[in-house]
């Protein structure tokens, strides 16, 4: 029954039919929230493999957002509800996702505003499309593979498409996203977010994780950020360290290090992940001095080791810092090619939240739309 609806579900929103009866159904919403995460995305993206071929090719548009996350559909919403007629390429597992991005491999979300009682991911970016199709944006399942920013119009060719195959565009917003590393470790795909996390202040808060003994692994910045953030929830936190020294700046070190409820393990690797197949609750560890191989029984095990923004489609046309992030200029969605706009976690290191995200993809569809009004005539 739940399969069936899914399929429902995304047959109609790729023709564009709003099915009221699926999101209006409490049970339905119920259901969602018992089903696999993984087998969420394997659904999303078998029900679009269908109609990859009955999108127009060779288009123009005026402004061409590529991205499906909170980012990419803040910037559609805005930018249709303007009149300006975007076309959205949410991508075919682009940078390893199902169309929506990131999200669609959440399960609770509990700090977006106006959802109370929490949504899944999926659902929640499931609702972002629609409101972005409510509007007239037009979506495409399909990945941009290519594109040329050296003169306008700009180019870009979908996934598989042949040389002289590409759509134009006057305008482009960059909203591709970053993907947390992941260790890949045995274990690892089983418990992920069913114990295991990328992100401590979206997760961290989450009944499965209070008062209970908690890992970070990482040794920079962002792991004490995290596992310090975590002491106000977990009973312990135990930082996990392949060397016998930090990385983190002498600042966060020592707060860590301070701190009465942090254990920092030393000179150790994570080499398993184990649980009861629906919770964590162990994690293996080897010593890589010794090569001692120690049980730590953890209910949430937090990874802290960086991520990787999607910016192989521009990098050698946009100006990227040292990690691969899209530059703007300061406090805007502006990149160093006009016309071109970047929102999201592609360009933000710093918060890389859904609300952050929503809010830089509405920056960029205003100043995309003030660009527009500008250099071209209606």
């Amino acid at each position: 029954m739940i399969f069936c609806s899914l399929m429902i579900l995304r047959i109609s929103t790729t023709f564009g039919i709003r099915p009221k009866f699926l999101f209006n159904s409490n049970k339905l919403a119920k259901n969602l929230s018992n089903i696999n995460i993984n087998n969420f995305q394997k659904i999303s993206i078998l029900n679009r493999t269908t109609f990859q071929t009955i999108q127009k090719k060779d288009m123009h548009a005026k402004v061409i957002i590529i991205g499906s996350g909170p980012a990419g559909h803040t910037a559609a919403l805005y930018l249709s509800r303007a009149t300006m007629k975007p076309v959205l390429f949410e991508g075919f597992l682009a940078n390893g996702f199902a169309p929506g991005g990131q999200l669609t491999t959440t399960t609770d979300v509990e700090n977006y505003p106006g959802f109370p009682e929490g949504i899944m991911g999926p659902v929640m970016m499931e609702k972002f499309r629609e409101q972005s199709k409510r509007f007239g944006t037009e979506i495409i399942t399909e990945t941009i593979s290519k594109v040329d920013l050296s003169s306008k119009p700009f180019k870009l060719w979908r996934e598989g498409a042949d040389e002289q195959a590409f759509d134009t565009a006057d305008s482009v917003i960059i909203a591709t996203g970053a993907a947390a590393k992941r260790l890949h470790l045995p274990g690892e795909d089983i418990y992920w977010q069913k114990g295991i996390s990328a992100c401590a202040v979206c997760d961290g808060a989450v009944p499965i994780f209070r008062n209970k003994p908690l890992a970070v692994i990482g040794g920079g910045d962002s792991a004490a950020e995290e596992a310090l953030f975590l002491t106000k929830y977990g009973s312990h936190v135990y930082v996990i360290v392949r060397r016998d020294k930090l990385r983190a700046s002498k600042v966060m070190a020592n707060r860590l290090l301070s701190n009465p409820k942090v254990t920092v393990i030393w000179n150790t690797l994570p080499i398993e992940c184990k649980g009861d197949d629906k919770v964590l609750n162990l994690l293996i560890t080897k010593n890589t001095k010794t090569g001692e191989v120690k049980e730590l029984p953890i209910n949430g095990l937090f990874y802290a080791i960086g991520h990787v923004p999607a910016t192989e489609l521009v990098k050698d046309q946009l100006e990227l810092d040292a990690d691969g992030y899209i530059i703007t200029k300061p406090d805007t969605t502006y990149t160093n090619v006009e016309g071109v706009f970047a929102a999201g976690d592609v360009k933000d290191k710093k918060y890389r939240q859904a609300i952050t995200s929503a809010g830089s993809g509405c920056m960029a569809a205003l100043e995309c739309e003030r660009w527009l009004s500008e250099h071209f005539s209606e």
